[in-house]
């Protein structure tokens, strides 16, 4: 079939009107979180109301121009976006330019871009092409590795530019390889290290690893129904544990109550392989590699948490988890914020008239935490306006990338959709204090123009590949 010239054929209205509301709405919303009297102009772009105006008008300038541009050049060059990105990753380590803490952005001029805004894009076109290509399973060693250090290798690039917020929005690809054929399993184990890592900030770790290891012994039982040998490596490996706590107290030994459960742990491992391998069971050594991983993990989360994460996260993770407290310090931001929201009540306060908003009570209001400004001078009505408009606009996503008749379209469309939940609601829910605070813009909304670019690129690529698959 020949392919038309038309750019704007077959081209899904629906989605692309969203993208337009969005976009409408978080500027009169920046125009409410920063309007100053006398710059009471809209226009005015000495403010950052009408440089939003340019940001927008230069997206919709890449907008038409992405659509122009044969679908077919995005699986083509996709390795080469990917390559490219990184290559600027790496510069902008050594070259970058500072900006709250993050050495994460480039000076061009009078303005600023942030590469790894941009990297999300190459980075799901790079994963969709070799997920798409010929005779690619995701079933084995080898498909997993090389797909997760497509991720990875920007990740750790952008992590050495300190900024952990934008590269923890590369965890949400885990969907891209659900809806590839990961096993529920393996999705259900990337949730339990999350909820792990919680769990070692708020209690001991010791009883975090026996937590772990009734968990495996629970977890053998339910599979394997076994309850005969469940009941005796149970009873084998806590008799150990209770006569190592016996020996050291009798004697007064002072063992380290760690080593009084290690031990026998270690013990019991060996007797386990033996177990799987005369008995034919190999579900077994899921369960030891899930012991030890969890183990080791645990283990790990005082550096991780203490040596990876900045303060500011740290301090903002404690602060939400109940650990520690700072209204003043660095809880005010989700303080303000949720008193914002609150104060809007049902209808809100009216346009301008945001009381939190006008004496700057919230900072970063105009960028990470512009949907307090929703809540603030629009209320309830607005801010479930607002998800409504979200999930109307993930939800169309999802349709999208079903319809698809390439794998290529379809790994890319939920590389999209992944993203942009991940962004939603994680900065919605970091505006209402049930996230720590990581600095992630909500996309189309927030002040900012390579978030608003990065976003527009990864979203309408996804549309000139859906309008393209009826040529």
């Amino acid at each position: 079939m020949r392919r038309s010239s038309n750019i704007f054929k077959w081209l899904d209205w629906p989605t692309v009107l969203i993208y337009l509301a969005l976009m409408f709405l978080g500027w009169i919303n920046i125009y409410a979180a920063v309007f100053a009297e006398d710059h009471a102009s809209i226009f005015d772009v000495s403010q950052r109301y009408g440089m939003q105006l340019i940001w927008i008008a230069a997206a919709l300038l890449i907008a038409i121009t992405v659509l122009a541009i044969d679908a077919r050049f995005y699986l083509v060059f996709a390795n080469y976006f990917y390559a490219l990105i990184l290559l600027v990753l790496v510069f902008v380590i050594f070259f970058g330019v500072e900006v709250n803490a993050s050495k994460s952005w480039i000076q061009l001029g009078g303005i600023r871009i942030q590469p790894a805004e941009f990297a999300k894009f190459a980075t799901v076109l790079a994963l969709a092409k070799y997920m798409s290509s010929y005779g690619f399973k995701l079933n084995s060693f080898k498909a997993y590795l090389n797909s997760v250090l497509i991720v990875l290798v920007p990740v750790v690039l952008i992590l050495l530019q300190n900024d952990a917020g934008t590269a923890m929005v590369f965890a949400s690809l885990v969907f891209v390889f659900y809806r590839e054929g990961m096993p529920h399993w393996v999705l259900a184990f990337f949730a339990f290290f999350v909820a792990l890592f919680i769990l070692e900030l708020i209690f001991d770790r010791l009883l975090i690893l026996v937590g772990v290891i009734v968990l495996t012994i629970v977890l053998f039982a339910a599979i394997g129904k076994r309850l005969k040998d469940t009941l005796r490596f149970a009873f084998g490996l806590f008799g150990m544990i209770a006569l190592l706590f016996g020996t050291s107290e009798f004697l007064d030994l002072n063992i380290s109550p760690y080593y009084i459960v290690l031990i026998p742990v270690a013990i019991t491992i060996p007797v386990a392989i033996v177990y799987a391998y005369l008995n034919k069971v190999k579900y077994v050594f899921f369960l030891l590699f899930f012991l030890i991983s969890s183990t080791a993990f645990s283990f790990s989360v005082d550096y991780i948490f203490h040596n990876v994460l900045d303060h500011h996260h740290r301090d903002r993770i404690n602060d939400l988890l109940g650990i520690e407290s700072d209204p003043l310090g660095w809880g005010y931001n989700v303080n303000q914020s949720k008193i914002a929201i609150g104060s809007g009540g049902f209808s809100g306060k009216g346009f301008l008239q945001g009381t939190q908003t006008k004496f700057n009570f919230v900072p970063e209001q105009s960028t990470d935490f512009i949907f307090c400004t929703v809540g603030e001078e629009w209320g309830f009505v607005g801010t479930t306006f607002v998800v409504i408009l979200f999930v109307s606009l993930l939800l169309r996503l999802v349709k999208m990338a079903e319809r698809q008749k390439e794998a290529f379209s379809r790994i890319y469309g939920y590389g999209v959709i992944s993203i942009l939940f991940f962004h939603i609601a994680i900065n919605i829910a970091m505006t209402i204090g049930l996230f720590p605070v990581i600095g992630i813009p909500l996309p189309f909304f927030s002040y900012g123009g390579s978030s608003l670019w990065s976003f527009t690129i990864l979203l309408f690529i996804f549309l000139k590949l859906d309008s393209s698959r009826l040529d």
